[in-house]
């Protein structure tokens, strides 16, 4: 190893304060900061661009910590820099209302761009940056000037390339050349149950060199080496690099290092002496020496890097004008001022041809007249997108044109989310990706992470139900739609018709706040009869479609295909209203006497009629209704026999109104 003593002593300040930070919580891993401690000196002192007095300055370089458990060593990083991070936020770190949780997490610490807690999901975040890097600076930039040009580096262990979502990521990151994506295998061969050996003996190089990266091979310890290596990597404009790091983890640690001992617990006090000692470092817990800070220190540095681009950015605005209000905008992530209005006027017309068809190609129908309006839509399917109904003519690739507005994710369900959450934090792009309702289970973990991060995204399903009828159980959603709906900030709607789909789009592409899930069916859908007033109640989750004719008994509750059905049975009752309700969690969140003036608390007899699991309707049915939907898995047939052969008819919601008004 060939590190200066200076630059050893620098590195070893993160050292010190994640084994003061762990052990003070008696929770963490001291380990990969101490063991990437080197490399994190190198990539955060010599080449991240970055402005510690404005963490959200638009052309940072962005950096992940894809093996989030490590997190004290984005902390170190960030208080010794000079973000809003004190030795006091250190000291509380994993404490209740900390801004230093136990992974990072978006919106706690100033600087943390993605929550990493799930292995995996770092790496595609950073996918996700680099591709919105490259698609942004495809759309904006001039050949005389360059207002979108920074860097994605992300930091991963062993545990990240074992999930399989990295193969998924990195695969897709390889084809589509995002070559300002460098990232850094912390190889140290240890994880929770021991040397990794036993059970992950890929030869890591050869993959990624299939995937079509750049891979540079460094001692993770030397930092000329690692230098040398990410000017390499910079200079690799079609390629991704993987700087492939060979590490001890837990170094400076004289007994614990190398082992798995120090990986997920706190030293231990006498071995935290000796660390300092075998690091020759004389401050006490949580000291650091001023001239280590002013070594760090990255404030006039950065502020110098944001105010040589604000000027690049002046010289853009003067010479192009509009393409500098648009991207900024765009990264303010408003909509178009007439967006609202030129959406209403689309539901309007929507409402007027009264079009009987499958609520996915009333999705496509709501795209091809919303996308002009919004050119940063980033759309995406994952080999689905004849299925899924997300083309539209004006869709462009951006396998074929870097400016394009769509993403052939290929089946990726899972890494094409997290991309998704990616592309969604770098900002500039509202993204939506599409797969059948079914295969969300293979992205649930990154759903639940755009929920988690509050991210605009949008996830399109389609095939929602055992109305897809012959491809049968496997393919045929059961538990999905409950599993949505219970995740928190998470909107799922699931639209009857035209009017509801176009409407559930419109409110999707409104929210700031968190993604949706927007559910559509294969088979086609009766449209539905409106007044002005209850299409703009569609947006309130649930309104009444049908009044009662006579005094109010009962209410049939229903969303999506089987509200044609609610419909029917209305027609041969007598006293029913029947309650559409497209988005339960928008529905929750109106005024007590909004949702009283839809369901009266004093109405008991209650039918949920929903082609998916029953155990969701029961909170708005109660004890005293009925559920008219599926408890177990579907079968192979048309959709009209199936449908029969469940139970969930017309004949059985008019049977159920009259079993409980009897």
């Amino acid at each position: 190893m060939t590190t200066p003593l200076n630059e050893r002593r620098i590195a070893n300040a993160i050292r010190v304060l994640a084994m003061d930070a762990v052990q003070k919580a008696n929770s963490g891993h001291p380990g990969a900061p101490m063991g990437m401690a080197d490399i994190a000196e190198v990539v955060w002192r010599d080449f991240l661009s970055h402005n510690p007095t404005n963490p959200q300055w638009a052309n940072r370089d962005r950096f992940v910590l894809s093996n989030g458990h490590g997190s004290m060593l984005q902390y170190a990083l960030l208080h010794l820099t000079g973000y809003d991070l004190s030795i006091e936020d250190l000291k509380n770190f994993r404490q209740l209302h900390s801004k230093t949780p136990g992974h990072p997490e978006l919106g706690y610490t100033p600087g943390v761009e993605t929550t990493t807690g799930p292995l995996g999901q770092g790496i595609a975040n950073a996918v996700g940056f680099a591709l919105a890097e490259k698609t942004l600076a495809a759309q904006f930039n001039k050949d005389d000037i360059k207002v979108v040009d920074h860097y994605t580096y992300c930091f991963l262990g062993d545990g990240c390339l074992m999930e399989g979502i990295s193969h998924e990521v990195c695969s897709l990151a390889g084809t589509l050349g995002l070559g300002k994506l460098i990232a850094y295998y912390d190889d140290n061969g240890i994880s929770i149950d021991g040397e990794v050996e036993g059970w992950f003996s890929d030869d890591t190089q050869k993959r990624f060199e299939a995937y079509g990266w750049q891979v540079l091979r460094v001692d993770g310890h030397d930092t000329e080496a690692i230098r040398q290596a990410t000017i390499e990597a910079k200079a690799e404009t079609q390629k991704p690099t993987l700087v492939i790091c060979k590490t001890i983890i837990g170094l400076g640690s004289p007994n614990k290092q190398g082992k798995e001992d120090c990986h997920g617990a706190p030293l231990g006090l006498d071995e935290i002496t000796l660390s300092r000692t075998t690091m020759a470092w004389t401050d006490t817990d949580f000291i650091i020496a001023e001239d280590v800070y002013k070594a760090w220190d990255a404030k006039a540095k950065g502020q110098q890097a944001e105010a040589e681009w604000n000027e690049v950015f002046a010289q853009y605005q003067a010479k192009y004008p509009t393409e500098a209000a648009e991207l900024l905008r765009r990264l303010n992530g408003d909509l178009p001022e007439e967006f609202v209005a030129k959406a209403d006027a689309f539901i309007a017309e929507v409402n007027s041809k009264e079009e009987t068809i499958a609520s996915r190609k009333a999705s496509q129908n709501t795209l091809q007249a919303f996308g002009p309006l919004l050119p940063e839509l980033l759309g995406g399917s994952a080999d689905l997108a004849g299925s899924n109904l997300t083309l539209w003519k004006g869709c462009e690739g951006i396998q074929t044109n870097p400016a394009g507005n769509y993403v052939y994710y290929g089946v990726r369900e899972f890494g094409m989310t997290a991309i998704a959450n990616g592309v969604a934090l770098h900002g500039g792009f509202i993204p939506y990706v599409a797969t059948f309702l079914m295969f969300m289970e293979y992205a649930r973990n990154a759903v639940r992470m755009s929920a988690l991060m509050k991210q605009r995204v949008i996830h399109v399903y389609t095939h929602d139900s055992i109305g897809l009828g012959e491809d049968g159980p496997t393919h045929q959603p059961i538990e999905q739609i409950a599993s949505l709906r219970s995740t928190p900030n998470l909107n799922t709607w699931r639209p009857a018709d035209t009017v509801e789909a176009a409407v559930s789009w419109k409110t999707a592409l409104l929210r700031k706040d968190g993604p949706s899930a927007l559910i559509f069916s294969r088979q086609n859908l009766p449209f539905q009869q409106r007044t002005e007033e209850q299409i703009q109640n569609v947006a309130k989750g649930g309104y009444v479609l049908a009044k009662e004719k006579g005094e109010l008994k009962a209410i049939i509750i229903a969303t999506g295909s089987e509200v044609s059905l609610a419909m029917e049975a209305y027609a041969q009752l007598e006293g029913v209203r029947v309650v559409s309700m497209p988005c339960a969690e928008e529905f929750m969140k109106q005024k007590a006497v909004y949702r009283e003036s839809v369901l009266p608390a004093h109405i008991r007899a209650r039918v949920a009629v929903e082609a998916a699991h029953v155990d969701y309707w029961w909170k708005f049915v109660g004890l005293d209704g009925k559920v008219i939907g599926m408890t177990t898995y579907g079968e192979s047939a048309p959709a009209k026999d199936l449908f029969k052969y469940f139970g969930i008819t017309t004949e059985a919601v008019v049977a159920a109104v009259n079993e409980l008004t009897a």
